[in-house]
């Protein structure tokens, strides 16, 4: 996911992280005498991720790595439909919603405690969303709170947010201001798991220090994440690993992974060869050139649906990116077949707007912009452009699902804009912590690499988060964008998904970007791991993996 990267203080750094990556070298907590088959015989379950956790609380989280970890700890009121990005019971069994979407009752599954055996109960559930509602301070800075304020609003006054009531232990009453028409699917997000009060309150999940820029753990966030879910946490080894153990008191089920440990291998040569080392059972992001001769070797490679897009953004805050004429000339100067061809995962399709074709409000009647130098040089030319050079940014130091090699697909646009007469200037930056606040942060960035993994089957979560409203990142203010957004979002339910269709092609006439394609991201296990559950989402919950003994 495409998320703030924040660098966090208090001792946890990624310099521990690259130094592993660099030297092969991970920390495994497996059986040697195992054998060769996934999880080492000893029911561990050694997964590597591309970088640790920003923190052990949920709540003030907005990255992959740290919802990966989330997932195992925690459960939400609201799950996500096997193999789906659609929404399901999970702590609230069932739901109902008012008429005017101000009033959502949540019946709970009973008998659930949290791991330190506080019960889960309606209390619980108004506890959490008071919570976030009353955050201030650093706690309510969007570096932290981010997606409540996506979905809420804001904190306080600001928030969409009303009030919560237990009417019985097993029935809890969310009041709103206002109707918020994704709400149920975004409560499937790890940011709104429910956690444990008492620790909460007896760790200081909330006494938040430091910066905005550099905000430090709190005691629960480093070292006491408390919910509901079917594995607790262990240990936190700063940018070494992170250690759980499975939950014994879980009202469901667990298979046969009884110890996660979550490593840290940044490169994604070097994930690749403790892999084939027997070091770890599984990691993310497998290179698109890795892919034949991992499977070819015996593991299994498991793709999720491509519910993501990839863009080169085009910021009109800088001349000429506000000439629409010029916008259009680099839309069709890219060659995107090409592009799927070099440097993405077999199975990727080019992009015709900004959400995927598995998503509601996919229009086949947007405006397309098909690859041709030609009438891109005619364009420039209307517009008086000779010899234009542009700032084009890119991170380097990252592999996203969307993203796997930026410098690879920059070297192949740069190419197709300079067949036509634009020269891209480079700007490369590392990922974490400088390229996302030069996009998103400020107006100095012309070009620009980037993408979005959906985090729930909602339109809104896509050209919502992107064009609902102005930003930085796109540099323009065009209220019919944002009028089309706004009325789709409030649509009534059966007029929502043509709201949305026009949403869409009324985007791709303003042009602010490029949507260049939906990659697949691909997943790697080792021999004898079986039933991973592949997840469009990443909700990917390891209690249900069974270990075999491999090949």
């Amino acid at each position: 996911m495409r998320r703030r990267a924040t660098r966090l203080a208090g001792g946890v750094t990624l310099v521990t992280a690259l130094a592993v990556a660099l030297s092969g070298c991970v920390a495994s907590e497996r059986d040697p005498e195992g054998g060769e088959g996934g999880g080492g015989g000893d029911g561990t379950f050694v997964f590597a991720g591309s970088a640790e956790p920003s923190s052990l609380d949920p709540a003030f989280a907005s990255d992959g790595e740290t919802f990966r970890v989330a997932r195992q700890i925690f459960e939400g009121l609201v799950g996500v439909e096997p193999g789906t990005a659609d929404p399901a019971p999970l702590l609230a069994e069932s739901w109902d919603i008012s008429e005017d979407g101000l009033q959502y009752t949540f019946h709970l599954k009973e008998g659930v405690t949290f791991h330190d055996d506080t019960d889960f109960n309606a209390e619980a559930v108004c506890f959490n969303f008071d919570r976030w509602h009353n955050w201030t301070g650093l706690a309510a800075h969007e570096n932290l709170s981010y997606y409540y304020k996506a979905v809420f609003g804001g904190t306080g006054d600001d928030s969409l947010y009303d009030s919560c009531e237990a009417s019985d232990d097993a029935t809890a009453v969310v009041t709103l201001k206002e109707p918020i028409p994704e709400l149920v699917p975004a409560l499937s997000l790890p940011s709104f798991s429910m956690q444990s009060p008492t620790a909460l309150e007896e760790f200081g999940a909330d006494e938040v220090e430091g910066t905005a820029d550099a905000p430090k753990l709190t005691e629960y966030g480093r070292e006491h994440p408390v919910g509901t879910g079917p594995y607790t946490f262990q240990e936190w080894a700063s940018g070494e690993s992170v250690t759980l153990a499975a939950n014994e008191n879980y009202w469901g089920e667990i298979a046969d992974v009884k110890t996660i440990v979550f490593t840290v291998i940044a490169d994604g040569t070097a994930r690749r060869q403790a892999l084939e080392a027997g070091d770890i059972d599984g990691y993310d992001l497998v290179a698109p050139a890795d892919v034949d001769a991992l499977e070819e070797a015996g593991y299994t490679i498991l793709d999720r649906d491509a519910f993501n897009i990839l863009y080169l953004g085009m910021n009109q805050a800088q001349k000429p990116l506000d000439d629409i004429k010029v916008r259009q000339a680099i839309a069709h100067a890219i060659d995107k077949e090409g592009l799927v061809q070099a440097a993405l995962p077999e199975g990727t399709t080019p992009a015709t707007q900004f959400v995927p074709e598995i998503v509601s409000g996919y229009s086949e009647d947007v405006q397309t912009y098909e690859y041709d130098p030609e009438k891109a040089k005619s364009l420039l030319a209307e517009a008086g452009q000779e010899n234009l050079e542009i700032e084009f940014n890119y991170p380097t130091e990252v592999s996203r699902p969307y993203m796997p090699d930026p410098a690879a697909i920059y070297e192949a646009i740069s190419a197709d804009l300079e067949e036509v007469g634009i020269t891209a200037t480079a700007t490369p930056e590392p990922w974490s912590p400088t390229y996302i606040d030069t996009i998103q942060g400020g107006e100095n960035h012309g070009l620009h690499l980037l993408g979005w993994t959906g985090d729930y089957n909602d339109t809104y979560n896509f050209i919502g988060t992107f064009f609902g409203a102005p930003s930085l990142e796109w540099g323009f203010d065009d209220p019919e964008v944002f009028s089309a957004i706004k009325d789709a979002r409030n649509a009534p339910l059966e007029e929502q998904e043509d709201a949305y269709k026009n949403a869409n092609e009324v985007i791709m006439e303003a042009l602010p970007g490029v949507p260049l394609a939906s990659p697949v991201p691909s997943l790697v296990v080792a021999p004898g791991v079986e039933g991973y559950p592949i997840s469009p989402v990443q909700d990917e919950v390891y209690n249900v993996i069974t270990l075999g003994e491999g090949e």
